[in-house]
């Protein structure tokens, strides 16, 4: 009994990572500004991997050069004990994106989201979103 084709019976090996299969490039470019939220700088201690993955697939993608480190001031329930010290904090995280010139701010946490769209007109959206978008045209 046999389980498995034979190795000449592949046509091509599968692509093992987004990039390489495929790229973002021809759709109209968009510039995103992303903000790397506490959960992963932190937490996770997880860097860079969003940003890189984005520009990989031709995404213009951008981070903040001034205080990319710092809390938009969602922090979990910060934003509700403390609504002035996190408006201050978001309105200093916005104007530091907004020096970017994007179209959409992009984020990986729903607080972050949320919280930075309540005091921008630019839209605010999970970087899942935009990838969706754009390999859905």
């Amino acid at each position: 009994m046999r389980f498995t084709r034979p190795a000449g019976d592949r046509a091509a090996p599968p692509p093992r990572s987004p990039a390489e299969r495929g790229r973002a490039d021809s759709f109209a470019p968009t510039r995103l500004a992303f903000h790397p939220p506490c959960t992963l700088q932190h937490g996770q201690r997880v860097r860079g991997v969003v940003e890189t993955s984005l520009a990989a697939l031709g995404f213009d993608v951008s981070v903040a050069t001034n205080e990319a480190h710092l809390c938009c001031g969602s922090a979990g329930t910060y934003s509700v004990l403390q609504p002035e010290l996190a408006n201050a904090l978001r309105d200093r995280k916005i104007a530091h994106l907004d020096a970017l010139e994007p179209a959409t701010i992009v984020s990986a946490n729903i607080g972050c989201i949320q919280h930075l769209q309540s005091g921008t007109t630019t839209p605010v959206r999970h970087w899942i979103e935009v990838l969706d978008d754009a390999l859905a045209r």
